[in-house]
Order: structure tokens, then sequence, then C-alpha cells
């Protein structure tokens, strides 16, 4: 085993990150190369916690847009760990990391649905003025027992940098948290209804089975 791959017995290491996208919508004297039915302006990020750097053990980030987008697949090497696109519709973005190779971790991915308009009470205000939207969520890359490198990277080196308080991303991850909550009472609401057809419909079957085995 090489210097610095011996892995850490019953340690565990976290760093917090989030992840997510700002939107604004486009202005009417809008560059003359954006299509004419884009509405917004978007960016996808992954970034540390206020500003920390990560990529002293990020080796790159991929982001997979939608397929209609040129080139879906953009591989970003260094920081800002973000895709700068425009568009009218929201989908789901996969955001797939890559560690350093003194890491010894299999890349970990995440996904994030892009939103471009206002959500909750203040949305209709919201759209009127033109505000822009953030959507962010907070999470931790958790290292279990990692390399010794990696340790080193994270603890020791110059510049390494401690996480920053979680508690500063309440707002985010509340706001989050109710938006999934919404998305999943709304999917729920909808296998029920499937549900209730299905039921329906298979009632309907038996008895037309039952008519057919009468005669």
């Amino acid at each position: 085993m090489s210097s610095g791959s011996k892995r850490l017995k019953n340690l565990q290491i976290c760093r917090p990150f989030v992840f997510g996208n700002m939107a604004v919508p486009l202005k009417e004297d809008r560059s003359p190369d954006i299509p004419t039915d884009h509405t917004h302006s978007w960016t996808v990020f992954l970034k540390g916690v206020n500003g920390d750097d990560l990529s002293s053990f990020v080796k790159r980030v991929v982001f997979k847009l939608h397929e209609t987008y040129a080139n879906s697949t953009r591989s970003i090497e260094e920081p800002p760990f973000e895709v700068t696109e425009t568009g009218w519709g929201e989908f789901e973005i996969s955001i797939r990391v890559y560690f350093v190779p003194e890491a010894s971790e299999k890349n970990v991915v995440m996904y994030h649905h892009l939103k471009l308009h206002p959500y909750g009470p203040e949305a209709e205000q919201q759209k009127t003025n033109g505000a822009t939207v953030t959507s962010m969520q907070y999470d931790e890359f958790v290292f279990n027992e990692p390399t010794e490198s990696l340790f080193e990277i994270l603890t020791k080196k110059p510049g390494a940098v401690l996480p920053s308080q979680k508690s500063m991303l309440v707002p985010f991850s509340v706001e989050s948290e109710n938006e999934e909550l919404d998305r999943l009472s709304d999917a729920h609401a909808k296998v029920q209804a499937n549900i209730r057809r299905l039921t329906e419909r298979i009632h309907v079957l038996e008895q037309e089975n039952a008519a057919l085995q009468s005669l």
C-alpha cells in the first residue's frame, strides 16, 4: 500500500456544501444570440458553505442538463463549479462530483430540479418585480475512514478550511424542504388518483367478465 493511501480506521470527516440554482428573467434588451422563446437566465452550481473552497478535494463537477441543450454534459474542472445558460423550462439536472485521486473515493451524484419561477405566498409580487429566484439545498460530503492523504488535505494543509456553521443555511434548507414536501404531496395525490382510476377500471372489467360468464 502506497504512502498516504492507508485508511484511518474509525474516523469520519464531513465537509458541508450547497447546490442549486439562481435564475433571473431576461430583459427586452437581451442579446440577439439568445433564442426568442427563452425567458430566463440561470446558473446551476455546487459550492462550499459561505464560499468555502472545495477544490482541495473536489477534482471536477459534471452537470448533466436537458438533452435539448448543446453539449448537455458540462464538465467543470475548477471553481467556480457552475454552469450558466438561458431557457424557458424547468427540468432535473444531475450533478456528479469527482474527488481528487488522493481521496480514493467513488464519485457521488445528486439531483436538482431547476427552478425558474418564484414560489410561495409572495410569488406573484416577485414575478412582477422580476426578482431573482434562488433554490439551494444543504448537504455534506461524508468521508468514512478517509485516506491519510485526504485527511491531510482536509485538516492540515495550508489553506484548509473547517466547515462553516450549518445554522447559517437554515433558511435555504427549510425553503427547499417545504418545496420538496409540496412536490411529494402532489405526487402522492396523483398516485392516489391513478389507483382510484385503476380500481374503478378493474371493477368494471370484473362486472363485464361476470356478465359474460352468466351467458
